[in-house]
């Protein structure tokens, strides 16, 4: 079958450092006066520019109707290469083949004028597809009711929230009919309901033989939708295959560690600073630190705190977020769940939460940290996906039977068989 993506040694340099221009503004060159002696003084006067390969020799090809997820960590080159698919960005070396027109959600106000209202981008997008005006205005009032913004429809976009952006964007590169639907990591900015809605929508566009490109970071989303998928790395494709094992090998890259977990230096995080969690690890039954922790099993999940000012934390509430590597929820535990928020806590201190008996089956656990105060209303320091840990398999329900490998919870109970009278069933 010939192909309807073509992609041959495609490469992307990006230059970083200080601009050198052939000229510069009247107001740059105040600017620049007024900052000299800064950067005099910080001894960074002669940076030097350098460069990086954002993509670096991508090559894949993409048949007609096929769904293909690209996955990788920040910074890997995913979004470089939607955006040069769909044409905002030149490659350096290297070209694409597209063989029919391609409609992108890449970012919010992505392809939107925002003095224009809803309605006008509507036909501004139908028409930069290439759609005749009887095309869009077939389509146009399932777009609007998809996108859920009737009342804002004559409203000039720059006045929508982001999750109104988001809905109108996603309408119109889903219901305009592109031959490849080309979608980046956007859902998250949406509700709940929304994000189901838009993954509905994105299987009837792939059911009805459209090409469709998925990038995201949820990979119960890439398993669900996907009929392949591609791995990148530093801007290089490093698997192409099956979805199944690009998440393993995905995930086999992942800088997430098992085990004791130094929390300092990590960046991604969120929250007022005034404390940090410094360290995770979890522990057996004994109080010692271990990596690995056989299902069953009593032990503690343990996280280490300090508060910057040395004083203590009135109303301190903890809570773990615990995900399958997939990124599936699994449950999520705090201290207000069981009415155990500490109403004064030391400026240093340990917090752990002791399970009796560990109802997960063997596999890794990704774990979401959240410190706060006031009853949580009050984030002090939020990490996504701070460590993991890993489950061994183990006797949970005494009878040497390991738990089932399909689903990571296991539920303690009874079987019971009773007679039904014949009475009844007659």
């Amino acid at each position: 079958m010939k192909p309807i993506i073509r992609v041959e040694n495609l490469s992307k340099q990006y230059r970083i450092g200080p601009r050198q221009a052939p000229y510069k503004t009247i107001r740059e060159t105040i600017i620049d006066t007024f900052r000299a002696p800064f950067r005099a003084f910080a001894g960074n006067n002669n940076s030097p520019q350098s460069t990086i390969w954002a993509l670096k020799d991508v090559s894949f090809e993409v048949v007609p109707g096929e769904v293909v997820g690209i996955i990788g960590r920040n910074g890997a080159g995913k979004s470089t290469l939607l955006r040069i698919l769909s044409r905002i960005t030149e490659p350096t070396n290297g070209g694409i083949d597209l063989y029919g027109r391609v409609g992108s959600l890449l970012e919010v106000g992505t392809g939107f004028h925002l003095e224009l209202t809803g309605r006008e981008n509507i036909y501004l997008n139908g028409a930069i597809l290439g759609m005749k005006r009887s095309e869009i205005e077939r389509r146009f009032d399932e777009i609007v009711t998809f996108a859920e913004i009737d009342t804002f429809l004559d409203t000039p976009v720059k006045h929508y929230s982001s999750g109104m952006h988001m809905r109108l964007a996603f309408a119109v590169a889903a219901h305009l009919e592109p031959e490849i639907l080309v979608i980046d990591e956007v859902l998250a900015v949406g509700d709940v309901a929304f994000q189901k809605k838009c993954l509905g929508k994105m299987s009837e566009v792939a059911s009805q033989g459209r090409t469709v490109l998925f990038v995201s970071h949820s990979m119960p989303a890439v398993q669900s939708l996907c009929h392949s998928a591609l791995v990148l790395s530093g801007g290089q494709i490093k698997f192409r295959g099956s979805v199944d094992q690009a998440i393993r090998r995905y995930l086999n890259e992942s800088d997430v560690e098992a085990g004791g977990c130094d929390l300092r230096s990590v960046k991604n995080r969120t929250g007022s600073g005034e404390a940090q969690l410094t360290r995770f690890w979890i522990e057996d039954e004994r109080g010692v630190p271990v990596t690995t922790i056989p299902s069953g099993s009593n032990c503690s999940l343990a996280v280490e705190y300090l508060c910057f000012d040395g004083k203590p934390r009135r109303n301190l509430f903890m809570s773990y977020s615990i995900f399958t590597l997939s990124g599936a929820p699994v449950t999520v535990v705090n201290t207000a769940l069981l009415g155990q928020d500490f109403i004064t806590a030391p400026p240093v201190g340990i917090i752990k939460f002791e399970i009796p008996k560990l109802a997960l089956t063997a596999g890794r656990y990704v774990v979401d940290l959240y410190l706060a105060t006031h009853n949580g209303y009050t984030p002090v320091d939020d990490i996504k996906g701070a460590a993991a840990f890993d489950v061994a398999e183990g006797d949970f329900y005494g009878t040497g039977r390991s738990g089932s490998r399909h689903a990571p919870m296991l539920i303690e109970g009874n079987w019971k068989l009773e007679d039904l009278p014949a009475h009844v069933t007659a």
